[in-house]
């Protein structure tokens, strides 16, 4: 399994029916050191604003999401559905335990 820290649309319901075909469980978790920006993306219908995680390293700066445990195949699906503007990395949880997160490519 792996886990994967979700802080925007990956938390929707149904998102992760339409992705996985399931609902996902999850437990709240924060994590340290980064800050939630806004990128814009064109979309078919215009530029759309979406959440993006940027590392700032500054320990009072934190992010609440859910972590979820995931097959490996879903963490490639999670893949496809962020698309070219998002980039999966490793982080580290408050808990300690590493995740994986989309952060923006840049």
């Amino acid at each position: 399994m792996e886990k994967l820290f979700a802080y925007g649309s990956l938390q929707n319901e149904d998102i992760q029916k339409d992705l996985f075909g399931r609902i996902l469980e999850g437990t709240p978790e924060t994590l340290i050191g980064y800050v939630v920006k806004q990128i814009q993306i064109e979309e078919e219908f215009g530029i759309v604003n979406y959440p993006i995680i940027t590392q700032t390293e500054n320990q009072e700066d934190t992010i609440n999401g859910i972590v979820y445990d995931i097959s490996t195949k879903e963490l490639h699906q999670s893949d496809l559905y962020e698309g070219l503007h998002y980039k999966r990395v490793e982080v580290q949880l408050q808990s300690k335990q590493k995740a994986w997160a989309y952060s923006a490519v840049i």
